[in-house]
């Protein structure tokens, strides 16, 4: 009798734990939540999340940081992610971490030209980044201002100029590739980027949102930038403008992945589609200022037209493949000028 009562105990106790996994299993398959990774600024995730939100029911936990640091931390969770999708970042710096992102094509794949989307479905963009060199007016005179990768050699600029490092900062990356590319015939371009980093004379950033706010704040009298993150201070009155630079600038897309594994993946595919419907495509030109990926879209009211825009050939596929070598070269110029 006593065998018989400790049997049926255990086995009471193996189904409440049965029944507790399977719930687990369920709330997991059946979430109502998302969480996203991005390096997005909070002026441009709070009302685009909020606005999902409203529209899903479908509760979302932001975590913020570097693109470098995020994408880091994506690799490090591998088989156990602890985020869903992973929104901002250049699209190139998503492709070289390809492996740790699902193949996802998007509901509105068919109005996205094939620039602003990944050849394997790795990545969807999101906006159209064109790189420009943004100057403080109070500071530099129109006349004056570089309108050209070359004029920021000139020793007027020396240790004056805002740049991020490329290590934290998908855009600041794009922004060295776009430089090597305009320059390749000099040592590949290498040489063009020893003569920028030296006249940098040490002064390197740690966030790409410290480049616009700290020229429209008179701490630089010219920076590197996106066009969307120098054209919100534009916007707000801030006395700056921008120079497109004349050799060729690029304008690769931040994108949008899904993360591999992701435990909300039916709810990360809802928030790439949502990122990229028409609307919410409308809210980024209308609000701040950035070029819509979708080909049924106009460019923000006051800016060039994106044919206007001097580009170079900017190979995406070459920036992806060799981002640790070009990482590394210039790391090892950043020892050698200290």
């Amino acid at each position: 009798m006593k065998k018989l009562l400790t049997f049926l105990v255990a086995a009471m106790l193996l189904i409440v734990i049965t029944a507790c996994g399977s719930d687990d299993k369920e709330t997991s398959e059946d979430s109502n939540s998302l969480t996203v990774y991005s390096p997005h600024q909070n002026e441009i995730i709070n009302p685009i999340v909020k606005e999902f939100q409203d529209r899903t029911g479908i509760k979302v936990d932001v975590v913020t940081g570097g693109t470098g640091e995020l994408l880091n931390r994506v690799t490090a969770e591998e088989g156990n992610p602890g985020g869903d999708v992973f929104w901002g970042g250049g699209a190139e710096s998503l492709e070289a971490f390809g492996d740790s992102f699902e193949a996802y094509k998007t509901a509105e794949d068919e109005v996205i030209p094939a620039e602003f989307k990944s050849p394997t479905n790795i990545w969807t963009g999101f906006s159209a980044l064109p790189m420009v060199i943004m100057y403080n007016q109070e500071m530099v005179a129109d006349a004056d201002a570089p309108k050209s990768w070359k004029d920021l050699l000139d020793e007027q600029w020396t240790g004056k100029i805002a740049y991020v490092d490329p290590s934290k900062s998908g855009s600041a990356y794009t922004q060295l590739v776009t430089m090597l590319t305009a320059y390749q015939d000099d040592n590949d371009g290498w040489g063009f980027v020893e003569d920028f980093v030296a006249n940098l004379d040490g002064t390197i950033l740690s966030s790409s949102s410290a480049v616009p706010k700290g020229v429209a704040d008179g701490e630089f009298p010219v920076g590197i930038t996106l066009e969307e993150a120098a054209y919100r201070y534009i916007a707000g009155g801030a006395s700056v403008n921008v120079n497109y630079p004349e050799e060729g600038t690029s304008a690769v897309p931040d994108g949008v992945a899904l993360i591999k594994d992701a435990k909300n993946a039916d709810n990360a595919k809802k928030f790439i589609d949502f990122l990229v419907s028409k609307d919410v495509q409308e809210m980024i030109v209308e609000d701040f200022s950035r070029r819509a990926i979708r080909n049924d879209v106009n460019p923000p009211e006051g800016l060039i037209g994106s044919d206007d825009i001097p580009l170079v050939d900017y190979d995406f596929g070459w920036s992806a493949e060799n981002k640790d070598d070009v990482m590394k070269q210039f790391q090892q110029i950043l020892v050698e000028q200290e």
